[in-house]
């Protein structure tokens, strides 16, 4: 099963018989990336606390950026003379830029939507900026990220006005075509459609069922992972994979706790991305298999284990549980120690599944993954419920 073009090869190398769990090849203009894979996100062209050449030896193969604030800042002019965001960060991996339409959610208060696009009050100067899809591309070109995401009209995952979700959907459509029409690049940079339509399984398959008809290279699962119940999310996940062109990669937007990277691995998608494990790390939050260690609490101030005895980090193979709590909300290493091993557990987690897919382990590794967090076997119904939908059964030895 290969997809071909010139700017994205889609090669998939191996399948689970169990579940809709692959294992592929995306082959980028800055790099191959192995999927299923997590992608970091550096929201200013940074990722906070760590350097561009730890982020390689932490075996990062693409990240992302921010298209709304890096337009604000260093701003198109900068990014045109220095030859793109690659070379302004000193990164030489894949990159993959969001389009700015998150921040109709996250600034909501300062945004104005309308059919032309979204009015935007700068938070940096107060000054007014009008996105609309041929500007989301115009700036995307200018960063040259790999891939490039269309501006789609977001509504807050929870919101449950009908029209206002339809009008969404229907609007993210028409910015699609409006988004191609507009991108300069296309031999070198590939725009994914963003599925929308929230928790509404009739929008969200007009939706997906719309995007396959366009001549793309991949396609992004967005509008979900924003409060909503694990019941009402894993379906429309499950949607998304089902119908979306399995020759081609498929990204859920904003998902990145290790239970539900697992279960949506399991569910068939391939790309993810989210703020959580650095932002954790900023709150003194370690990751492990079992969840989190909050460093700052008491009974770590005299353990002298690292984070996690299996981790290969620099920062389990140097430091204590007791020095990183001493130091943690203190001094500003800690967050970048932190930083360094959460990534590491995110790069460890989808390489593990990628293995277990190859050798036809996955159901055996899903199973182990879970039990660990829930010795007690007191599944969460939704985790239960997804699983057994593709095929593995968590209740059996």
């Amino acid at each position: 099963m290969v997809n071909t073009s010139k700017a994205l090869t889609f090669t998939v190398q191996s399948e689970c018989k169990h579940s809709r769990a692959r294992v592929a090849i995306m082959k980028l203009p800055h790099y191959d990336v192995q999927t299923p894979v997590f992608m970091p996100v550096g929201t200013q062209g940074t990722m906070k606390g760590l350097l561009t050449d730890q982020l390689e030896n932490l075996n990062c193969e693409i990240i992302l950026g921010n298209t709304y604030h890096l337009g604000n800042r260093p701003g198109v002019d900068v990014l045109k003379k220095v030859g793109g965001l690659h070379k302004f960060m000193g990164w030489n991996r894949a990159l993959l830029t969001d389009s700015g339409g998150f921040q109709m959610v996250s600034l909501l208060k300062l945004a104005e939507i309308t059919e032309e696009g979204v009015k935007f009050r700068s938070p940096y100067d107060d000054s007014e900026i009008m996105l609309t899809p041929e500007k989301s591309i115009e700036i995307q070109n200018c960063i040259g990220a790999d891939i490039i995401m269309q501006l789609d009209d977001v509504v807050q995952t929870t919101f449950q006005d009908y029209d206002r979700i339809k009008e969404a959907t229907e609007r993210t459509s028409r910015w699609l075509d409006r988004c191609l029409k507009a991108h300069k690049r296309p031999s070198e940079q590939n725009i994914f459609p963003i599925v929308q339509g929230l928790l509404n399984p009739e929008l969200r398959r007009k939706s997906a069922e719309e995007h396959i008809t366009k001549d793309v290279n991949g396609f992004a699962i967005g509008g979900l992972s924003g409060g909503e119940a694990k019941d009402d999310f894993w379906p429309m996940v499950s949607l998304g994979t089902e119908i979306l062109d399995k020759s081609k990669p498929r990204y859920l937007m904003g998902v990145g706790l290790a239970i539900d990277l697992v279960v949506c691995v399991a569910l068939g998608v391939d790309m993810f991305d989210c703020v959580f494990p650095t932002r954790t790390a900023r709150f003194g939050c370690a990751l492990v298999n079992k969840g989190q260690l909050n460093l700052k609490q008491k009974q770590f101030e005299s353990d002298l284990n690292p984070i996690d005895s299996d981790c290969e980090c620099t920062t389990c193979a140097n430091y204590t549980r007791a020095y990183l709590h001493c130091i943690v909300s203190v001094e500003t290493v800690a967050c970048h120690l932190i930083s360094v091993h959460n990534i590491a557990f995110q790069m460890r987690l989808m390489r593990t599944m990628r293995e277990n897919i190859k050798q036809g382990t996955f159901p055996k590794f899903v199973k182990k993954f879970v039990n660990e967090i829930h010795p007690d076997k007191n599944f969460p119904t939704w985790i239960n419920n997804s699983l057994l939908s593709v095929g593995i059964n968590i209740l059996e030895d």
